[in-house]
Formats: structure tokens, sequence, C-alpha cells
């Protein structure tokens, strides 16, 4: 543990972290104007569902969207070639990312149930002709930076044992961490759902994945110093990513409660007496004024935060980034190319959904649809 809190406030991390803030800024422009964009749910759903089966990096799986998004955004496909596109981009995605040991086989792949419903059968010849081709149409550039690329260096300092929970200090740092790192990992999902996203940088995506974490785990202050300095991003540059963010999360919440009523009347028809509800029923219930209200007072969190009087901790990490809003040289490119969204008032069109016909788990221990405790049980005092 202590080795690699040494590597991440290391001067490789940073430079690291430098070269992919730049390389952010040359990533191709994403229009959302592909013909099959209501579709785009599902492939995006069914590669995290066979990136899971594969035990693939995080890294890999947005990779692997981020490829089939920019791909769809400039050609007219249809849906049984999307199947074999998409597989084709998690398997380049996959390769660049993973051991080769870890890469999926072909065999492997044409034993999903997506390829037996559809009647495909991938050969060894189509898949080099469209990984080819996907390697063409990004002119063999798959250094690609994601969301992905930069949460673990985010998380690094996303908790300090300074911190306070509801006003208290913390009792468990590191049950804290692995909170903070859930919560993370599943914004981080939801975030690939929605290719509105696409109109943030993707540094911008991952810092604010920290900071709807932050909200839900209620830490204060909900911005500090420390990430301030580290992302670069300033609270009010973050605020319209975070409200989709946790406007998910809360929609995820309804739904894990609408199912819980489902069972809990499914269970009065079978049982006469009403059962006592459970610790996590009952918790959950408890924050769901909460989690009404985060959505309206963002702001009023900051200004809360700020007003604590706890002392502000200075980062080890070194960045060449200013403490300011945003770096010069990213505003600079978001006025040239209008791919990072600029403004909290900008507001972006909600795209056309299809219900998806696959139900996904997309983390080690999350699933997006709901199914688990709105606020985690954590810091007992």
């Amino acid at each position: 543990m202590e080795l690699e809190a040494q590597w991440w406030t290391g001067q490789l991390a940073a430079d690291i972290h430098q070269a992919l803030r730049y390389k952010e800024l040359k990533l191709p422009s994403y229009k959302g104007q592909s013909p099959q964009l209501h579709l785009r749910r599902y492939f995006a759903d069914l590669i995290a569902i066979v990136s899971n089966r594969f035990r693939l990096c995080p890294a890999a799986r947005h990779l692997a969207v981020y490829l089939l998004d920019l791909f769809m955004d400039r050609y007219d496909i249809s849906i049984q070639q999307l199947h074999v596109v998409a597989l084709s981009c998690l398997l380049l995605a996959s390769k660049f990312e993973e051991k080769e040991d870890s890469v999926p086989k072909l065999e492997q792949l044409n034993s999903l149930g997506c390829m037996t419903n559809m009647n495909l059968v991938l050969t060894k010849q189509n898949l080099l002709h469209m990984e080819l081709l996907l390697l063409e149409t990004f002119q063999w550039n798959l250094c690609l930076p994601t969301a992905a690329h930069f949460i673990d260096y985010y998380l690094s300092i996303a908790v300090h044992e300074t911190d306070l929970h509801d006003g208290w200090p913390m009792v468990c740092l590191e049950k804290t961490k692995l909170y903070m790192a859930k919560y993370a990992d599943y914004f981080l999902e939801v975030s690939l759902q929605d290719h509105a996203f696409l109109s943030y940088a993707p540094s911008l995506v991952a810092t604010a994945c920290v900071a709807s974490s932050r909200i839900i785990l209620r830490l204060s202050p909900t911005w500090p110093t420390r990430l301030h300095h580290l992302t670069a991003y300033s609270w009010d540059f973050l605020v319209p990513c975070i409200e989709r963010l946790l406007i998910a999360h809360d929609n995820d919440v309804k739904e894990a409660n609408k199912q819980k009523g489902q069972h809990a009347q499914s269970a009065q028809h079978t049982v006469f007496q009403t059962p006592a509800p459970t610790p996590q029923q009952a918790n959950a219930q408890q924050h769901i004024p909460y989690l009404q209200a985060h959505q309206s007072s963002l702001q009023y969190h900051h200004q809360t935060s700020q007003q604590q009087n706890c002392q502000q901790i200075s980062s080890n990490h070194t960045t060449s980034y200013p403490l300011q809003t945003c770096p010069a040289a990213l505003q600079s490119s978001v006025q040239a190319r209008g791919h990072v969204q600029t403004g909290a008032a900008m507001s972006l069109a909600v795209p056309l959904e299809v219900k998806p016909c696959i139900s996904v788990s997309y983390n080690r221990s999350y699933q997006v649809n709901g199914r688990y405790s709105c606020i985690t049980p954590c810091f007992e005092r």
C-alpha cells in the first residue's frame, strides 16, 4: 500500500496525467449523427457484458465503447454488422490495454448468446478485415484517453483523513476509500450509458465521478482544495456533469425502491402479516429526501463546505496546471472545437433511448439498474 501511494504521488504519475490531458485536447470530435444512435445504449451494454465476462479492465471497456461511438458517428451500419463492429472494437481495445492472455479468443466470441441469436459467426478473415477498417478509420491511433484512464489518479487523493462525514471525523479511513472507489466505479459506468457525456472532456467526467461520490457519501468539504489543484477543475465547471450523474443515480434509487415495493406486495399476498423493514430498507428510506434535494442544491453543498472550519490540505502532487477554473490550453481548445462543455447554462439534447434487452451487470460488485442501497452504511460512530 505504501509503495502504491508513493507511486501515485510521484513525478511519473504526474507526467502520465499531464500527457493524457494533452492528448484529450486532440480527441476526434463527436457529432452524435449516427442513424443507429437509438441502438447505442444496447451495444454499450453488450460491450460491458462481454468485457465483464472476460474480466477485462475498465480502460479496455471504456475505450471499446468510445471506438464504437466514433465509428457509428461516421458510418451507416446494419444492425447485424453492428454486432461485429462492437466485438471488433472490444478486441482492439483489449489488445491495446490488456495482456495477451486476457484478449478474448475467436471461439469464445462465437459462443456468445448475442451471436447465436443473430445467427452470426465470426471468421478470422472477417474479423481481420473489420479490425483493419477500424484502424484505418482512427489512423492507427488507439491512444485515446477515456474517463477510466484518469479515475485512479484522482481517487488516490479523493479521501483524506481530515475530511468530515456529516460534520464528524471519520472513524475508518480505509473503509471510506473502499466505498469511494465503488461509487466512483458506479458513476464511471453510468457515463457509458449516455452519449451526452461525450460532450465533456474525459478528465472532466472522471473528476465529476469523484465529486458525485463525495456528495453521495456526504463528505465535506464537497470539493477540497487538493482535488481542485490536482484536477484543475473548479466546482462551477463540474456542476453540469455532476447533475447528470446524480440524476441517473436518483433514477436508479427510485427503480430499486420500486422493485422493493413490488416484492413487498407479492410477499403480502403470500404472507398475511407485513414483515418489519430491514435495516437496509430503513437506511435507504431515511436518505431519500437527501437524494431528492441534492439535484437543486449543488451550489448549496459547495457554499456550506467552504464555510467548514476544517484544515485545508496542501497536496503533495505536482502538476503543471495552475489553480484556476480550467487550463488556458483547455479553454482555447474548447473554443476552437466545441468538444468540451464550457458553461453550466449549455443544455444537451436528451438522446433517444432504447430499453436494453440485456440484463446488465457492469462492475465487480455493482448493478447499474439498481439493487443497491442508496447510501452506504459506513463510518459507524
